[in-house]
């Protein structure tokens, strides 16, 4: 099938396809005579499955040890595992990040009058001339 096909079945953008295979990803398609990609269905199951991994939140370099240890029948599970809990973390502590920006920004939102005053305790926070503790 051709890009455009196999972006449909996959949930992926052609450029992102594209993408993929430039930056080394996915392996380089096979190519008709006339020069257009054309993809299998195992090209389109790896694309599933890149999509799926990006969902999930995992970075190209996670996606390609992924990739390695699913084509790789011998792996052991407990590889699969130690990444994703890695993953976890990582998620867990970006998650935790958010929490403290939400807070910080509720409290000085809670602080601002909203009203035509000039004074605001968001903008003097940005500004780093608040003494706020949050």
């Amino acid at each position: 099938m051709n890009i455009g096909e196999a972006a449909k079945q996959s949930g992926l953008s052609a450029k992102m396809i594209r993408h993929y295979e430039e930056t080394g990803l996915i392996s380089p398609i096979h190519r008709s005579s006339n020069g257009y990609r054309v993809y299998t269905d195992d090209d389109i199951q790896t694309l599933r499955f890149i999509r799926r991994s990006r969902l999930l939140g995992f970075s190209s370099e996670d996606i390609r040890v992924l990739l390695g240890l699913w084509k790789d029948r011998s792996r052991a599970s407990s590889e699969v595992k130690k990444l994703a809990l890695s993953h976890i973390k990582a998620l867990q502590e970006k998650m935790d990040s958010l929490q403290v920006m939400i807070n910080t920004l509720d409290h000085l939102v809670h602080h601002c009058h909203g009203d035509d005053r000039p004074d605001c305790p968001i903008l003097e926070d940005l500004a780093g001339s608040s003494h706020h503790c949050h």
